[in-house]
């Protein structure tokens, strides 16, 4: 995957679709400009004017039969190319009565994970730290901290268990979905199992890595983690809405997430989120940030292009094979096409990440080649099913609209 390259025709072919849509006096609405500033000057995120032909009908019509096929309350979504708004618009409720709008806000994820990967790869440029740099320098209390690195946490090769589907822990989350966890308690559920694998000989997801990683950044910056990702990824980005919080307060216009998971369909907006990333990581986000993130590390904007090239493959590619310690489910191949970086997904042709949260589901895509970003934002009807319903909108959007670039299932 290069940087930049000669416009294909599909490339081609939306840039002038984009052309023909301005020409049509169709603003561009969202959180950035006609120049692609990205947000810098903090304007609303608000939907597109609509055309009655073109990629932009194309996209809503898509999001409108996923809307009804999946059983989703609401969708959200925002793409563009080349920064330029294609389509920004919002379908369905955030809650009874209340229309679900392109500004409100909802859980980030793991978008804060791409966001940890890259801010080390920018210390890293700086000269401050080394990838292969062991951990146990800052966090000394690890086992095995000698042997394991900064590239093991962020590419997810450290061979700690994930404690999200370790026995016991996803009941103790839905018995009491608003208790606040700590970063040493959920460490420590890892950490206390044995490992898949030997650090550094395999591949398999842990949220434990990235709970680790944003202590080892803190202590490596000497600055708490939410202060050093406002300074090193949204300040330079100007994302706006994209914060940190240390309760599971989500900043108003809020984006209301429901979900039956426990059996019941119930309200699951102030969930606590304390559990799914290190503190100082755990935010909340529009959808014009999220497509502004798409672009931004998706092309590695703020860091140098052999930084890029770690990003997109730390030495990922060929682990992920099951042994007799490791079944298949956890440790998926990861292959030259489909593959984890460092915080972010490759699939395919695109860079991505899709979180998943109680109700809330989204997905940030973004095509180098073409200067792609897809981002959507979807909630549960009480009918749907809990999944990566905003992926399976984003992987249809795709298809439309760069039929040559499809984005692959991961796991």
């Amino acid at each position: 995957m290069r940087r930049a390259r000669t416009p294909s025709r599909s490339r081609v072919v939306a840039v002038t679709a984009l052309t023909a849509l301005l020409a049509l006096g169709t603003p561009v609405t969202a959180v950035g400009s006609a120049t692609g500033d990205g947000g810098r000057h903090g304007r609303p995120c608000v939907a597109s004017r609509l055309p009655g032909h073109g990629p932009a009908r194309d996209v809503l019509r898509i999001a409108q039969r996923a809307k009804a096929e999946l059983g989703l309350k609401s969708v959200i979504l925002r793409v563009s190319v080349d920064g330029h708004d294609v389509v920004t618009t919002a379908l369905g409720e955030s809650m009874t009565g209340v229309p679900a709008e392109p500004a409100m806000h909802f859980r980030n994820g793991n978008i804060a994970i791409s966001y940890l990967g890259t801010a080390l790869l920018r210390l890293v440029d700086q000269g401050k730290v080394g990838l292969d740099d062991p951990v146990g320098r800052w966090l000394p209390g690890l086992k095995d901290g000698d042997r394991i690195t900064l590239r093991m946490l962020a590419a997810s090769t450290t061979g700690l268990r994930d404690y999200v589907t370790t026995p016991g822990f996803p009941e103790d989350v839905a018995a009491n979905p608003f208790r606040q966890w700590t970063a040493k308690e959920l460490v420590s559920i890892s950490t206390r199992q044995e490992r898949w694998y030997a650090p550094g000989t395999n591949w398999s997801y842990s949220h434990a890595n990235f709970v680790l990683l944003g202590a080892a950044l803190e202590k490596i910056t000497r600055t708490r983690l939410d202060v050093l990702l406002q300074r090193e990824i949204m300040g330079p980005l100007g994302l706006r809405e994209t914060r940190n919080s240390f309760t599971p307060d989500i900043p108003t216009p809020v984006l209301h997430a429901f979900t039956a998971v426990r059996g019941t369909y119930e309200e699951s907006t102030f969930w606590n989120p304390s559990w799914t990333t290190a503190p100082g990581a755990v935010q909340t986000t529009d959808i014009c940030d999220l497509a502004r993130s798409a672009a931004a590390i998706g092309s590695g904007e703020l860091i140098s292009p052999s930084a890029y090239e770690e990003l997109l493959n730390p030495g990922t590619v060929g682990l992920g094979h099951a042994t007799a310690t490791c079944p298949a489910k956890v440790c998926i191949a990861q292959t030259e096409k489909i593959h984890y970086g460092m915080g972010v997904l490759v699939l395919g042709d695109w860079i991505a990440q899709h979180p998943l949260f109680f109700g809330y589901s989204a997905s940030m895509a973004y095509l180098p080649s073409e200067r792609l970003s897809i981002a959507v934002s979807t909630t549960e009807g009480p009918d749907a099913e809990d999944g990566h319903t905003a992926h399976t909108i984003a992987q249809r959007i795709a298809a439309a609209l760069a039929p040559e670039h499809p984005i692959p299932d991961f796991g």
